[in-house]
């Protein structure tokens, strides 16, 4: 590795200390029903997020409630001189990409067929501490 390679990887690495991610890989909810329950929460604090969650009647709002919940405690690993009380923590970002599709068939009428995609996802989360 050339030593610019190994200072930009030192640098991203120190960048990433304080922030934490989960990730949830192939949900079986669609992408588009999982990103309206994803714009909710993004950039909101963890515990107005959680709240919320906990309120929606979206099933995607408890897969994103036990990913939130993980980011949480991974955030709380990677700072344990820190408490969760005393910083406030924010959603940074959450990404909802599409993972791979099941692909079904749907008997029709006169002897046709219909395609069923079933969608699926991967969701990231980032949680961080609010810059003051």
């Amino acid at each position: 590795m050339g030593a610019r390679k190994r200072l930009k990887a030192e640098q991203r690495k120190e960048e990433n200390k304080s922030i934490a991610f989960a990730s949830l890989k192939n949900s079986p909810i669609a992408p588009r029903k999982m990103r309206l329950v994803a714009d909710l929460i993004r950039g909101v604090e963890v515990n107005k997020a959680l709240n919320i969650l906990q309120h929606n009647p979206k099933e995607a709002s408890k897969s994103l409630s036990t990913l939130l919940r993980s980011a949480i405690a991974n955030w709380e690993v990677k700072n344990e001189d820190k408490s969760l009380e005393d910083e406030e923590l924010i959603v940074k970002t959450i990404e909802v990409s599409q993972a791979g599709m099941l692909k079904r068939i749907q008997p029709r009428a006169q002897g046709r067929a219909a395609r069923i995609r079933k969608r699926s996802n991967h969701v990231r989360i980032v949680v961080d501490g609010v810059k003051n």
